[in-house]
């Protein structure tokens, strides 16, 4: 199969992710370009934050069409990671492959996990600054440094800690995932010179596409499901990772 069909169908299933999750871009992303695509981990970071950061912005006007994004909230927490996204996104180029794809794959597993724990009801209440900031800066670290859009741990910080309803939180993950992509691609521009586009651009073009059809099926399917399936899948990419890292 060739590289260009791969990164096509690569690239519609993380749309997908992303249209109907509010997340799992980059966890999918990044395997996906170093395994099917052969990018090197600090390039598949780079490449994942690229093809996120624009399907995210599709996602995210498919669901500010429906109300589905509380903008203020959203943007409050995305500015508290803005600042550790850069920083980390500065230092992770200085690592060894063997450390971000073992730190990637490990985050990965216990995304995963956090997502097939049962969950009680959707809480309310008002948002607090300060735990906002915390969760905000804690996210947009992990974006810089492993090339997430943070999506998985977004969501469940939107409905946890600042207590969204899980349609809300799906559609503001999208703009703080946007946001933090925009930050940490900044710090790392310029930073690799390995970037295929002919694989990026193609990979993009089926995930904002995949975005709008991952948007549809939401409708349809219970967000329950989806996130036990996705998590599966995410186990078993995080498990193939970390075993390439010790093997």
């Amino acid at each position: 199969m060739s590289t260009l069909v791969l990164a096509l169908i690569a690239g519609a299933a993380i749309g997908m992710a992303l249209g109907a999750l509010g997340g799992g871009g980059s966890v999918l992303a990044v395997p996906a370009l170093i395994y099917l695509m052969g990018f090197s981990p600090a390039s598949a970071t780079t490449a994942a934050l690229i093809i996120v950061a624009a399907t995210s912005a599709t996602a995210l006007y498919a669901h500010a069409r429906d109300g589905n994004v509380a903008w203020r909230t959203g943007i409050l927490f995305a500015l508290a990671g803005i600042g550790p996204a850069f920083l980390a996104g500065t230092a992770a180029g200085r690592l060894p492959p063997a450390v971000l794809t073992g730190a990637f794959s490990v985050l990965a597993a216990l995304s995963a996990l956090r997502m097939l724990r049962p969950t009680g009801s959707e809480p309310a209440g008002r948002v607090r600054p300060a735990r906002a900031a915390g969760a905000g800066a804690g996210l947009g670290a992990v974006t810089g440094f492993l090339g997430l859009g943070g999506g998985f741990l977004a969501v469940p910080a939107l409905v946890g800690v600042l207590g969204l309803r899980m349609k809300q939180a799906v559609g503001t993950s999208l703009l703080v995932i946007s946001l933090n992509s925009l930050a940490a691609l900044t710090a790392r521009t310029g930073a690799d010179g390995d970037l295929r586009w002919e694989v990026i651009a193609p990979f993009a073009g089926a995930a904002i596409l995949g975005a709008w059809d991952g948007k549809r099926l939401a409708s349809r399917i219970t967000g329950q499901a989806l996130q036990r399936v996705f998590a599966f899948v995410l186990l078993a990419v995080a498990a193939v990772m970390l075993i390439d890292v010790i093997v």
